[in-house]
């Protein structure tokens, strides 16, 4: 499985480009619905894209459910997603090969658009799925080139107005535990090849627009300028001094400029910070901080998630005593979680410590242990709803 998508999406330098809905993204889809049907399963598409696949019938009782995401940021590494969905079916494999029968349905899912690469909003199925996110605004939201969410999704042979919360899907999950490549070097650092989530920091995305006046690089005074490059400048200093101060993590890692001339003084700079820490409170402020000398919208906020403390635990001795640990990075089990779903996460060691570049990783061994404990945690999480 893990060969067959390895190249999907590849670009010369070794990283992925698997922007939602893309041509990659569509090879990926149509990769799961075969897995799917190697494998018996029931395949169904929910009204936002999600692809869920179904071992006994969702219908009869809400099942336990396990994956991830196929899309990925650009230039990302390989493993950021894809292994918990390519673990998924390799767990339903190794539960087939013992002969275990959970007693409720085994789902296995694929979300669409966890990344927010094309349309700047991360974990875009589920939010849409729990109605997080307003239909209209998804709908809305346009890419690089200016095609809205809803003309993408035409084009993909979907149905645009169909986007939005999904109460029959969301019915069918009963409890869900997604595995996931550590993005850190918790693991690392504990010498341990798989640990369980305990939370999710409070994390956001926004948008800071600085608005000054075009004009000649050459003819104009310094002392004429109104030149939004330099509060701009100021800002992404701003942020990681703040950063450090407040003891969070911030980044400004996308920016255009307009007209966008190398012999022009820009009139417009609109730039995304992205902020995320351990205290809520610590990251608002932070971004009230730097965004003081610009127009600042949000685009994405997700707070806090604190995964089930008894569910983290049991899970964690069932697997023979693995680490506890948080993150900074978001997922659509915080999603899930925070829409009152049942949710665990299992990470895997990435022995870089490295992600969203193409030099994240993790060993055969690590994958293997993961895909143990991901079918530990699938019966862990059946028995929860039998009781």
């Amino acid at each position: 499985m893990w060969a067959a998508v390895a190249d999907v999406g590849r670009d010369a330098g070794g990283g992925y480009l698997r922007d939602a809905w893309s041509a990659a993204d569509l090879e990926l889809r149509e990769w799961f619905r075969q897995e799917a049907g190697r494998r018996g399963l029931d395949l169904r598409e929910d009204r936002n894209g999600n692809l869920w696949a179904w071992w006994g019938d969702p219908d009869t009782r809400p099942g336990v459910v396990t994956g991830s995401h196929l899309d990925s940021v650009r230039q990302g590494g390989a493993f950021d997603g894809p292994l918990g969905v390519v673990s998924a079916f390799a767990a339903v494999d190794l539960l087939r090969e013992q002969g275990v029968r959970l007693g409720v349905p085994l789902g296995v899912a694929c979300f669409t658009d966890e990344e927010g690469a094309r349309f700047g909003v991360p974990c875009m199925g589920s939010r849409l799925l729990t109605g997080v996110v307003e239909p209209d605004r998804a709908r809305g939201l346009t890419d690089d080139d200016g095609d809205t969410m809803a003309d993408v999704l035409r084009r993909a042979g979907r149905d645009p107005a169909a986007l939005g919360p999904d109460a029959e899907t969301r019915r069918h999950i009963g409890a869900f535990v997604e595995l996931h490549v550590e993005q850190g070097r918790a693991l690392i650092d504990m010498d341990a090849p798989i640990g369980v989530a305990a939370s999710i920091w409070p994390h956001g995305r926004w948008r800071l627009d600085f608005t000054g006046r075009a004009d000649h690089a050459g003819t104009t005074r310094l002392a004429d300028r109104d030149d939004p490059m330099i509060p701009f400048a100021q800002a992404v200093l701003a942020a990681r001094t703040a950063a450090e101060r407040r003891g969070v993590v911030a980044t400004v890692a996308k920016v255009r400029v307009s007209p966008g001339s190398a012999n022009a003084i820009p009139g417009h700079v609109t730039a995304w910070l992205d902020a995320r820490g351990e205290d809520e409170h610590a990251v608002r402020d932070l971004v009230a901080e730097v965004g003081a000398g610009a127009q600042v919208g949000c685009e994405s906020w997700s707070p806090r998630v604190e995964f089930d403390p008894s569910l983290a635990a049991r899970l964690a001795a069932a697997l023979g005593g693995a680490p506890l640990i948080g993150t900074g990075a978001g997922h659509d089990a915080g999603i899930l979680a925070a829409a009152g779903v049942p949710t665990a996460m299992v990470f895997v060691r990435n022995p870089t410590g490295i992600s969203h570049s193409p030099e994240e990783h993790a060993e055969p061994a690590d994958c293997h242990a993961g895909v143990a404990a991901l079918a530990d945690a699938l019966k862990e999480l059946a028995d929860e709803l039998l009781v």
